[in-house]
């Protein structure tokens, strides 16, 4: 199932992508994409109604992040051995696990807003994980169970700010906007392989990342037991991934989005993303 949140920033109502494209609402079934409909037996759920029985939507509807109630929004570094040489980095030897802000997440096609005093925001292709059930010291043969399915992901950042500011992460990772998700929540049972999405990016019609998943240090599975170590999951939580290699602060010289760009990004299952970046404006 392909499974989506429309509506305006806020006020998204759940929906379904049904086999023609078609949009179909499905607020009559569920309040939204949250908490237990993530789980297995809320998914079943979903996929036993008919797509033709809910109401049409209209296409043009602004799609939201295609899952709410998130309480952990976790990224990993480094994940693609290319892109940490690209960058002059050690490959880690266990996951590197940072967050991002819940008020970073937005819509895969909202604007992409460079923070007031940047100087260098970047882009990351990803593939993230969505969390349907409750994970803790789960091991790797059991962390497919407690997941509602995978979209696509722009890790957003502020390099300068990353490295420069202190040493957390999380003060480049965290600005509003620098979550985009979407454009769709894709169930597992759409991607036969997780180590077979090839994934891409644009910036103003040139190719800067292209890579697939085959090439990650740590895989999907890995990812969720060990961070599962550490903390307890819950329904909605998303893990996103690492990228592969392509971005701007690897390229030489450096470049950096600046407004009036345009960002496109996809992989294979996981739908596309197209964004303008905008500068800040109080």
């Amino acid at each position: 199932m392909r499974l989506v949140r429309f509506g305006e920033a806020g006020r998204e109502r759940p929906g379904l992508i049904d086999v023609d494209n078609v949009l179909r609402d499905l607020s009559g079934e569920i309040d939204d994409l949250a908490g237990a409909h993530l789980s297995r037996a809320g998914l079943e759920k979903i996929r036993r109604l008919d797509p033709k029985s809910l109401p049409k939507a209209d296409p043009s509807h602004r799609l939201g992040p295609p899952v709410t109630g998130t309480t952990n929004f976790l990224a990993v570094g480094r994940n693609y051995a290319e892109h940490a040489a690209e960058t002059g980095s050690d490959v880690p030897t266990e996951p590197l696990i940072f967050n991002k802000a819940l008020s970073s997440i937005v819509g895969p096609h909202d604007d992409v807003v460079i923070p007031k005093g940047s100087v260098s925001t970047d882009w990351e292709v990803e593939l993230a994980i969505v969390i349907g059930e409750r994970a803790h010291h789960v091991s790797e043969a059991e962390a497919l169970d407690h997941v509602a399915g995978f979209c696509l992901c722009n890790d957003v950042s502020e390099r300068d700010w990353q490295k420069n500011r202190g040493g957390q992460w999380v003060k480049g990772k965290s600005s509003p906007t620098f979550g985009p998700l979407g454009p769709w929540l894709v169930t597992p049972d759409e991607i036969p392989d997780l180590r077979a999405v090839d994934l891409w990016l644009d910036v103003n019609g040139e190719r800067r990342q292209t890579g697939s998943t085959s090439a990650m240090i740590f895989g999907v599975e890995t990812l969720i037991a060990y961070i599962s170590t550490f903390m307890a999951l819950q329904p909605g939580d998303v893990i996103t991934t690492g990228t592969p290699p392509g971005v701007g602060a690897g390229m030489k010289p450096p470049q950096f989005l600046k407004a009036g760009d345009r960002l496109a990004l996809g992989a294979t299952r996981l739908g596309e993303q197209r964004a303008r970046v905008v500068a800040y404006s109080a």
